[in-house]
């Protein structure tokens, strides 16, 4: 939340820095794609998230005097190092993928043009961001897709890592598919909805359960959610409930957001026994939340098994991506100015899937005309153009003889990555947190639900060009040669 960012960054983007600098390499051109290997949770799919906290930190770069003598005192950095410091700020380009975005492994999320210098220093600070915040995206996209339509809760802040990650990442969820953060600082910073209720705290601290429910009701009448699990829930919690609802009612208040909370206990049998208790006392509308260390594959059983919850707050397994709590992006050269001329670059690896995708890429997603739904992504090189009104092969990147033909006139393409810099300037437009929610809701629309299952989705194709995978095998089979 700090708008200067600038030395939250690894030691060694700063001594890669002095090395360019004395090696008078630091104008030198380099184009840099930050992207994913593997989907969070083994998930069919992820969601793009970070850009606008990115777009922040690029514009308040800024070496302060503050920063420069905290430099220099670590007797690492040469002076005159530290003098081109000061005026250091960021001049290339920056495209890419909007926030809110279906993305895949192996597509450049971000795609870095500028001198190696500023691409290699805004590496490590680009990957805090991106990688934390799509994560929480994905993970609430899951969680909201195991409620089917119901309202979700985003309840974590309490259990996430520290107050960037409960702020920034109640916004990720908000985005991903919750519908609001018990974050009140998030709802203050990005506009997003509120919500929450009371702890058992509230009820202990009267003199009995019905006091504590009574006098929560007085106070909030409009937001009237109790807690009903501190003593016996069913005998107790449930019963003293319908009693202040009766009473509400007899006073006139038009009840309304109301309804019963549970945070422990068998949530199918006791939400289908509450359900029916509530319902035979004239409250049909009543809500019931649950809570209680929940994730998706829980909601999902509950789902299955009848539950009459029909709102979640979902907070530590959320947060935190108690399942998978890393993203996994990485930054990888990929072209290099030599010469004059922007030139291909490839990092092999004994592991396949670190070999690197060379070149100045874009990433061009296929729809199918008819439903509007994604058959494919191809990452092709930026310079290429394809026509739809011309059929397409793709193929599998690695199992070559997998290939998709869609055609002409019955597919319709749009390419991902979007200016964001351009020669340092921000032409990056900023967009409200809620519209970037419903924005996220028709990408994930455009998925086949097979793509979205919880459990072994169907993976959607991410190709590689024609012309893109023969300079790819070109480079492998040039640099084997030349062992």
């Amino acid at each position: 939340m700090n708008d200067n960012l600038t030395l939250m960054t690894d030691l060694y983007q700063l001594t890669m820095m002095q090395g360019y600098f004395e090696a008078n390499m630091h104008n030198k051109k380099a184009v840099f794609d930050m992207f994913y290997r593997k989907n969070p949770s083994n998930n069919g799919y992820a969601i793009a998230c970070g850009l606008e906290q990115v777009v922040d930190y690029i514009k308040n770069i800024k070496f302060d005097k503050e920063s420069i003598d905290y430099l220099k005192s670590l007797n690492i950095f040469k002076d005159d190092f530290l003098t081109y410091l000061e005026s250091f700020k960021f001049t290339g380009d920056i495209y890419a993928i909007p926030e809110g975005t279906v993305v895949f492994p192996g597509e450049p999320l971000v795609r870095v043009k500028s001198s190696i210098m500023e691409a290699q220093f805004i590496e490590t600070t680009i990957l805090n961001i991106i990688n934390h915040q799509s994560l929480i995206a994905t993970k609430a996209a899951r969680v909201s897709w195991a409620a089917q339509g119901d309202v979700v809760m985003e309840f974590g802040l309490r259990r996430a890592q520290g107050p960037d990650a409960g702020v920034y990442g109640a916004r990720a969820a908000v985005i991903g598919g919750c519908n609001s953060t018990s974050n009140v600082l998030a709802g203050k910073m990005f506009n997003v909805p509120i919500a929450g209720t009371h702890a058992h705290s509230w009820i202990m601290s009267f003199k009995d359960e019905l006091t504590a429910f009574r006098t929560y009701a007085n106070i909030f009448p409009d937001r009237c959610i109790l807690l009903v699990d501190t003593y016996d829930t069913l005998k107790s919690g449930v019963p003293n409930a319908i009693k202040v609802f009766n009473e509400m009612k007899e006073k006139g208040i038009h009840l309304k957001n109301y309804g019963i909370r549970l945070d422990s206990g068998d949530l199918a049998y006791i939400s289908e026994k509450a359900r029916i208790m509530l319902d035979e006392a004239g409250f049909e509308d009543a809500n019931i939340t649950a809570s209680s260390d929940l994730d998706e594959n829980i909601i999902s059983s509950l789902k299955q098994q009848g539950t009459k919850i029909n709102v979640w707050g979902v907070g530590t397994n959320l947060i935190t991506s108690s399942d998978c709590p890393a993203f996994g992006g990485v930054y990888k050269l990929c072209a290099e100015e030599v010469d004059g001329e922007m030139l291909p670059k490839i990092k092999l690896s004994e592991n396949p899937d670190k070999v690197t995708n060379p070149g100045v890429k874009k990433i061009v997603r296929l729809y199918d005309k008819a439903t509007n739904k994604i058959k494919a992504d191809l990452i092709c090189l930026d310079d290429e153009v394809i026509d739809e009104k011309e059929d397409l092969t793709i193929f599998h990147p690695i199992n070559t003889w997998k290939t998709m033909t869609l055609k002409a006139n019955e597919y319709y393409t749009k390419e991902l990555l979007q200016p964001v810099f351009i020669n340092g300037e921000c032409v990056f437009e900023k967009r409200d947190t809620m519209e970037i929610k419903a924005y996220c809701e028709k990408q994930k629309e455009s998925l086949w639900n097979e793509h979205k299952r919880l459990i072994n989705p169907h993976i959607l194709p991410v190709d590689l060009s024609l012309k893109l995978y023969n300079l790819k095998k070109e480079m492998i089979d040039n640099i084997r040669k030349n062992k």
